[in-house]
């Protein structure tokens, strides 16, 4: 099993324990990338495939393939590129997928896998005041699948949608203004599935879509949010995720959390 490290956001100074997500191999054996114990997290700006990939051999049959880069989402918006452990410990290389296949490319093997924020004016609805947790099932833990190209984020997120509880997952009858759009029964969602980092004008769009059909929503974002977002999303109520790689939904803010809590 993969081991947890402490892992210490340079935005906000929030302290995480992370534990890096595990891979089946074609052999058998979970795969998992060895990350530092001690080092200091990337803040991730700007994406770029080809580094968002490391080889990590199989311990047990000695296959080498690419893998995502370990990657977390702080509270504060952030999201982090984990650092890895050095070669000489016997950790993968740290680079990008060399001498396999291209991200993105076919694989040999297939595998399982009111007023918005900022402005003036006396705000239109009261501050979020947070409900306790009320599930009283415990769902299973939910199964990622590694992302590869943009489709497999929005996959993911009606994955992750349905693990929350909710039915019937379809594409949106509303155009947004960016990103792709799903639909549950009271809920409309945006999924960024780009490199691109999501503004606080495409959260207010969707606020906005939302108020049409009295209903909730909530963003996906495979790349994270510029600064402010998170503000301006706590006075809209709207639920910031971001996506790793790894296939991991994870969320932003603390209506987020509430959401992951108590479920649809």
């Amino acid at each position: 099993m993969s081991e947890s490290v402490p892992v210490r956001c340079p935005v906000c100074r929030r302290d995480h324990q992370f534990t890096p997500t595990s891979y089946p191999c074609p052999c058998g054996q979970p795969v998992a990338p060895t990350v530092a114990a001690h080092g200091t997290p990337e803040n991730v700006t700007d994406r770029a495939w080809s580094a968002d990939w490391v080889t990590v051999p199989c311990t047990s049959c000695g296959r080498a393939d690419p893998w995502p880069r370990p990657e977390l989402g702080c509270s504060c918006g952030a999201v982090l590129r984990v650092p890895l452990a050095a070669p000489e410990d016997g950790a993968p290389d740290g680079g990008a997928a060399a001498g396999g296949t291209a991200p993105g490319a076919p694989r040999p093997t297939a595998r399982k896998g009111g007023e918005p924020a900022g402005r003036t004016g006396s705000p239109a609805f009261p501050a979020h005041i947070p409900l306790p947790a009320t599930a009283s099932v415990p769902r299973p833990a939910f199964r990622p699948t590694v992302i590869r190209t943009p489709r497999d984020a929005v996959t993911v997120t009606a994955l992750y949608l349905r693990w929350l509880g909710y039915g019937e997952i379809r594409r949106a009858e509303q155009s947004l203004a960016s990103g792709v759009g799903l639909a549950a029964d009271g809920l409309v969602v945006a999924v960024e599935p780009t490199i691109r980092v999501t503004s606080l004008k495409d959260v207010e769009c969707l606020w906005l879509v939302s108020l049409t059909g009295a209903e909730r929503c909530a963003y996906f974002a495979l790349a994270g949010y510029e600064d402010g977002v998170r503000e301006g999303a706590d006075a809209l109520g709207v639920p910031l995720f971001v996506v790793d790689l790894a296939g991991v939904p994870q969320p932003v803010n603390g209506i987020a959390e509430e959401l992951v809590s108590t479920g649809a």
